[in-house]
């Protein structure tokens, strides 16, 4: 997908669809709830798909109405239907650590498994926290790394502590399973804890069903137990990630970007993004349901402390070749351990477009340089697609490789992008081969 410079400055007001991660766990906390829950604009997406289809395998019933971006799901209180189910997360991380935390309450024998890179994605924190509370839960391959076992459960809860430096996800799992429990859940995280902002999105889905954790002290978090989550209607946010490629157009074309669904009182953490735009020089109001973003003349570079919102590491990347002054990015170790290694993949694409770029394990630094015309890889990752079709606003000749990924969490992005005003084409690109327009 070739996407061609605007020559002026973007006004966007795009329907940016549900938040993933709010999706994903609603799609949770409603099977594990007494009767239906009514989820309203639910994301549809790759990653959301591979959660219904696994919950039906677990023998849910979840019904989905994508004309109305809207999903009902049947939950039975903690019960777990099947006695045995192989589920298939494809590339889903949420999808990955949720499900092998809720199989726990099952009293059956379930394999969870993806994609080859889901096969190096790293679940033994989760897996070791599960085995301390009597559950059967092994890496078949002894990788840490799916495909996973569960078997034994359900457990009776009790006091454990948990690696959180590597993702938070692992966090999030246990603590929805943990009202369930007939002890409850008291959690210790050790190491330093990366993403905060989605442990507090969790906390607060599961207030919003009925059952609230407390934070002991700033590592500790308990969870009562032989509680029900109560059912009943939970609508989703848009997705600040997905707004976020809308809000970088902004800042590079010095233009405007509206994006509704986003509460004042929103706790996405990737809303944090924000805050970097402002830095950088854009000017940024929040009304009560939506953000707006304007663009500067110029923007500014800066040093940024990602650690809460590493997603957001590739649209950083992105904004870097526009600024005055390096942009980096640092304290983004779990970049490596995503979709792909995103700070490799970040770095590779940046260079390929001509920019100075360094790197470190948790870190990279980008100095602006002449944009070269290049076909951008994007590693069959969502968000290195979204975030590069935004150098394309300013600077010619910018092709984006296997554009259809991004259905993983934002299937219309494109028609999305085209009803801003950006003109796109469409190329076949041979193995090996340059591009050829195809229409």
């Amino acid at each position: 997908m070739e996407v061609l410079p605007l020559g002026g400055p973007i006004d966007a007001r795009p329907r940016v669809p549900g938040s993933k991660s709010m999706t994903n766990r609603a799609l949770v906390l409603a099977a594990l709830a007494q009767g239906a829950t009514r989820i309203e604009n639910a994301l549809q997406s790759d990653d959301t798909d591979r959660m219904v289809d696994c919950l039906r395998a677990l023998g849910f019933t979840v019904a989905a109405d994508p004309t109305q971006r809207r999903m009902t799901v049947d939950g039975l209180a903690g019960a777990v239907p099947a006695e045995e189910a192989d589920l298939y997360v494809g590339a889903s991380g949420t999808c990955a650590r949720f499900l092998t935390a809720l199989a726990a309450l099952g009293r059956g024998t379930y394999r969870i498994d993806g994609v080859p890179r889901m096969r190096e994605r790293p679940i033994l924190p989760l897996l070791d926290a599960l085995r301390s509370l009597g559950i059967g839960a092994r890496d078949e391959f002894g990788t840490g790394c799916p495909p996973v076992r569960i078997g034994g459960g359900p457990p009776l809860g009790g006091s454990i502590a948990l690696d959180a430096s590597i993702s938070s996800q692992y966090v999030s799992a246990l603590l929805m399973i943990a009202p369930l429990l007939v002890r409850g859940l008291t959690l210790r995280l050790e190491g330093e804890i990366i993403s905060r902002p989605y442990i507090a999105m969790t906390l607060q889905q599961m207030a919003r069903h009925g059952v609230d954790a407390a934070w002991v002290d700033d590592r500790t978090i308990a969870v009562p137990g032989a509680r029900a989550y109560v059912a009943g209607t939970q609508a989703m946010e848009s997705d600040a990630s997905s707004a976020s490629y809308f809000f970088a157009a902004a800042a590079v074309t010095g233009g405007r970007a509206t994006v509704e669904r986003l509460p004042r009182d929103s706790i996405q953490g990737d809303l944090a993004i924000l805050n970097v735009l402002e830095t950088m020089g854009c000017h940024v109001s929040h009304e009560e349901d939506a953000v707006t973003v304007q663009g500067p003349s110029r923007l500014r570079g800066g040093r940024f402390d990602a650690n809460s919102f590493p997603d957001m590491g590739p649209t950083l990347a992105a904004l870097a070749p526009f600024a005055e002054g390096p942009v980096e990015v640092h304290n983004v170790a779990s970049m490596r351990v995503k979709e792909t290694d995103r700070i490799a993949a970040v770095v590779a694409e940046c260079r390929r477009l001509g920019q100075e770029v360094t790197e470190g394990q948790d870190w990279f630094r980008i100095v602006a340089r002449p944009i070269v015309p290049a076909l951008v890889r994007t590693y069959d990752d969502h968000r290195m697609a979204m975030a590069f079709s935004v150098v394309g606003l300013r600077a010619p000749g910018v092709r984006i490789l296997d554009p259809d990924c991004v259905a993983k969490t934002y299937p219309e992005y494109w028609d999305a992008l085209r009803g801003a005003g950006v003109a796109l084409r469409e190329y076949e690109v041979a193995e090996g081969a340059s591009a050829r327009e195809t229409d």
